[in-house]
């Protein structure tokens, strides 16, 4: 598995996810053993249902537990060039298309969230803004067709 870059707060995300879905698990194990006692297996749809809910559960755990694993935390705190579009940084730029301001923040694929303003490091439109700064003009080409975006601000919060 490849490395997986995550923030401080989408590595924190990660892992409450995961220890809901272990009390999740927990619930069902409970859900499980009250079907089990109810008689015949082959015919108990609770029985079933819980297993199958249960196989499903625990593939998601062992994958999150793997991700968490292999986590690699970015720290934007630490000297890097803050003047240069990378993961975590928050991107001000307009629209040169439609003179629209947006605003995002660039996260892994784990904490992208567009609605709230987070998109994927490994998206069209955050491919196209990594390595730029401040006051660049840039070329990014989307699947909606090419955009002329101007970088107003990169911060880092």
């Amino acid at each position: 598995m490849s490395d997986i870059y995550l923030t401080k707060d989408g590595f924190e995300k990660l892992q409450a996810d995961l220890a809901d879905m272990k009390r999740q698990k927990n619930e069902l194990s409970v859900e499980i053993n009250e079907a089990r006692e109810q008689g015949d297996l082959k015919e108990n749809a609770g029985y079933i249902y819980g297993k199958q809910k249960q196989s499903q559960l625990m593939s998601r755990i062992s994958e999150l537990e793997l991700r968490l694993r292999s986590a690699k935390i970015v720290d934007n705190t630490l000297a890097i060039n803050k003047d240069e579009i990378r993961l975590g940084a928050t991107v001000t730029m307009k629209d040169e298309n439609n003179g629209a301001i947006l605003t995002y923040t660039l996260s892994s694929a784990d904490e992208a969230d567009p609605s709230a303003g987070k998109i994927s490091v490994s998206s069209p439109l955050a491919q196209g803004l990594l390595g730029s700064g401040a006051g660049a003009a840039v070329k990014v080409r989307l699947p909606s067709g090419e955009k002329h975006l101007s970088i107003l601000k990169v911060e880092y919060k």
